[in-house]
């Protein structure tokens, strides 16, 4: 899925880890890990803060669109 591929992306090119993700956005390190491999997916609310956590539109997140804004 796309949105994994672009957490996992974003994060890299942010230089954080997915502690520093999990902490920002309320939820452990192994969440960020599950939804980075696929295991699960972030909820409605969890995709929001991740679009505020990395100045990102949901469309790109999402795959819906390749531009970031």
């Amino acid at each position: 899925m796309i949105i994994a591929q672009r957490i996992r992306q974003l994060r890299i090119e942010r230089g954080v880890s997915r502690s520093a993700v999990g902490r920002a956005l309320g939820v452990d390190g192994f969440t960020v890990m599950f939804w980075e491999q696929e295991l699960s997916q972030p909820d409605a609310s969890d995709i929001y803060s991740l679009c505020f956590y990395f100045t990102v539109s949901a469309d790109y997140l999402l795959g819906i669109s390749d531009h970031r804004d």
